[in-house]
């Protein structure tokens, strides 16, 4: 597995620098049913306003049904398809637009889905598997394709599986695959007393 741990102002969790997204999947290596459980029993766990819990995740096998993992790549984008063409599972996660206790709008349903979804990646990070997040899909095509409640917003299609090494990639993507990992500088996320503030 290519390994890219994140270089860091000072030392952080291994759990969280060690986490990225490739794109090379070994197409043939299947989550275990404990595995697969551990990734949804992490989402589950995630905190919520409310403990609402807005998170929901349609999950498609390539190999137990793979003519709906068929339905479902064909809602990423073109440059997504090409590579997540080899993960054995992909996951859609979506977020329900209102609270669960009273029916008012709830705008925090993204931010908690996206906290869980982390939790995800992070729990496939420690079992040895990867997660690549994308915004890259049709999320109306996968609406109608898998009768998603119009209540419920798709967020981000999700590859899951076990890492394969760069090679199996075509040469433009095994480019990016080996590049160096990016973050802006801390200075520019942090703002001190008001908008701008640094100490």
């Amino acid at each position: 597995m290519l390994r890219k741990t994140a270089s860091t102002a000072v030392p952080i969790h291994d759990l969280i620098a060690g986490r990225w997204s490739p794109r090379a999947f070994d197409a043939d290596a299947m989550l275990t049913d404990d595995e697969l459980t551990a990734l949804f029993e992490a989402a589950r766990w995630s905190p919520s306003c409310f403990n609402d819990q807005p998170w929901r995740y349609l999950v498609w096998d390539r190999h137990a049904a793979p003519d709906d993992w068929a339905r479902a790549l064909a809602c990423l984008g073109e440059s997504n398809r090409r590579w997540a063409a080899r993960a054995p599972l992909l996951m859609l996660s979506v977020a329900s637009g209102r609270f669960a206790h009273n029916g008012s709008p709830n705008r925090f349903a993204q931010y908690d889905t996206g906290a869980a979804t982390l939790a995800l990646a992070l729990q496939a990070q420690a079992l040895g598997l990867v997660a690549h997040q994308m915004g890259g899909f049709d999320a109306e095509r996968a609406r109608q394709e898998f009768a998603i409640p119009e209540d419920f917003a798709p967020q981000a299609m999700i590859a899951i599986g076990r890492p394969a090494a760069p090679d199996t990639l075509e040469p433009d993507l095994r480019d990016r695959e080996q590049a160096v990992r990016q973050r802006r500088p801390l200075s520019e996320l942090i703002h001190t007393g008001r908008w701008g503030g640094r100490d």
